[in-house]
Parts: structure tokens; sequence; C-alpha cells
């Protein structure tokens, strides 16, 4: 997908980042207007995307490299609270918090 400045726009409204770190973004979908499915977030590394279950933190979709999966679940555990609170926000309609990234 060609990015310009309206997709851009929309993109980030509609799937917000979250965080950034170590080359690896997280973003949550927002939709608020219909159910969604499980609390989860994905994890863009380069090409490769991954989404994570947030109460159970674990590969439900798609694939990261062995390196970037490992970051990826250490970053959700210490901020599983965070996710779910943001997860919850995004359903709500609101804007979620931005998440410290892997240090």
């Amino acid at each position: 997908m060609k990015h310009n400045h309206t997709t851009t726009l929309w993109y980030d409204k509609v799937m917000p980042e979250l965080a950034r770190f170590l080359g690896i973004i997280i973003r949550m979908y927002a939709e608020p207007s219909a159910p969604h499915h499980r609390p989860h977030f994905h994890a863009y590394y380069q090409e490769a995307v991954g989404i994570y279950s947030i109460d159970t933190i674990e590969l439900i979709s798609g694939v990261l490299p062995r390196r970037q999966h490992r970051l990826v679940e250490a970053w959700a555990e210490l901020h599983q609270d965070e996710l779910l609170a943001n997860w919850e926000r995004l359903q709500a309609g609101q804007p979620p918090h931005k998440i410290d990234p892997l240090r």
C-alpha cells in the first residue's frame, strides 16, 4: 500500500501506533462501532507482521523473526495492563496512550 498524507492519517486513526522500539512498531486496531475479536495487538517488523493476544501474550496469527518475536513477548509482558487499558479505550472510541518502548 502506498502511503500519502491522507492514507497515513486514516491509518493512524484506525490503527494507532502505541510503541516503537528496535525496528518494531506496535499498533492496535480501533473499531468502536463493531464488536471486535479477542483483545490483541499487531507487531510490525520490516515486512513481517505478528498478531498477539493480550491476555496470554501469545502469537495468534502471522510471524515475526525469532529475535523480534521474543522482544515483542518480553515488552508485552511488561506492559500487559497498559495494553489492555488501551484496548478498552480504543473499543470505546477514545484515543490510546503511548506505551514506553523496550529499553
